[in-house]
């Protein structure tokens, strides 16, 4: 089945359900303009969700989802206003899927796990989910402790699944949502570039960060806890001198500390943040309303396929 018609969405583009980001607004602003916009209930608690669904519902008549990190301390009160609520679609990630998959499922809601590797996509697909996403080494925020890209990991979970697949993990354009399907996904999903939009609720310093953020200024540290990609600043630094004496867990701990990526994404703290963004930073430049940046990721797709075709230098 193909992406569009599992979600009953225009276009393959789903936007990330990131934390501190993926409000009510953004979500309902990438579903309007045909994409699937995602709720990100990884940052709020159940009430804060509940009103962010409440509000998808009265501001969009598209389809839209919930974005579950399973790991969630309330992920049974999580749950059960999703089904309260009537969302139809949600997209799960860090942890098994196989606990909740059944249940949403009996009450008629599509999900979707998000994988880094193949022995994950598999185990996704037994639990029963309806497709998966393959997030490459590339993405930013938590991430996989393989770090296999995402060139390498869609085909490699497209040969080992039957499921619809979803890349994620620098794509933030058109060109890069063609490559993403000529090696095997069926869609992609989006992050990074949708922190930079207007209805993002990110904080506006953060915004601003992603753009001045260049080539080889994130990097994926803090494996020992939960791996995360982030913007280079003055806590990743006090975290690398601290890594050069070999730092127990503990320890590690103590210095990450609590709320850390609320404080850098959502307060704009760009000095002791955790500051989760993609590689795929790098190339982008500006802050616009999220359903004009739908319609120029579509747009260029649709001008790098056509100028695929015309170039015959790629013929052997």
């Amino acid at each position: 089945m193909s992406i569009t018609k599992l979600f009953n969405i225009k276009y393959p583009i789903i936007q990330g359900g990131m934390v501190w980001v993926s409000g009510w607004r953004l979500a309902t602003a990438v579903s309007n303009a045909g994409g699937l916009g995602l709720i990100g209930a990884g940052s709020m608690y159940p009430d804060v969700l509940r009103e962010h669904i409440q509000k998808a519902k009265r501001h969009t008549d598209k389809p839209f989802g919930v974005n579950v990190p399973l790991l969630y301390a309330d992920i049974e009160e999580i749950i059960k206003i999703i089904i309260d609520e009537g969302v139809k679609i949600v997209f799960t990630s860090a942890g098994n899927p196989k606990k909740w998959t059944g249940l949403l499922k009996e009450h008629g809601i599509t999900v979707v796990h998000v994988v880094s590797s193949v022995k994950f996509a598999l185990k996704a697909e037994a639990a029963g989910v309806d497709a998966v996403v393959a997030e490459g080494f590339e993405a930013g925020g938590h991430n996989g402790r393989e770090e296999t890209t995402t060139m390498v990991l869609v085909p490699a979970v497209r040969q080992a699944v039957k499921l619809p697949v979803i890349a994620a993990g620098g794509i933030a354009n058109g060109k890069q949502m063609l490559a993403a399907m000529v090696i095997g996904a069926d869609g992609v999903q989006i992050g990074s570039r949708f922190v930079a939009s207007e209805e993002s609720s990110a904080h506006q310093n953060f915004k601003e960060a992603v753009l001045k953020t260049g080539d080889g200024d994130t990097v994926l540290t803090l494996k020992e806890l939960a791996p995360v990609r982030l913007i280079k600043n003055e806590f990743y630094r006090r975290l690398s001198e601290l890594y050069k004496t070999c730092p127990t867990e503990a320890q590690l701990k103590q210095l990450l500390g609590r709320a850390r990526a609320k404080k850098g994404i959502f307060e704009g703290d760009l000095v002791e943040g955790e500051l989760e963004i993609g590689q795929v930073a790098s190339i982008i430049n500006d802050i616009k309303p999220a359903g004009d940046i739908v319609r120029e990721i579509v747009q260029d797709y649709y001008n790098a396929l056509e100028d695929i075709q015309r170039l015959e230098k790629y013929r052997f």
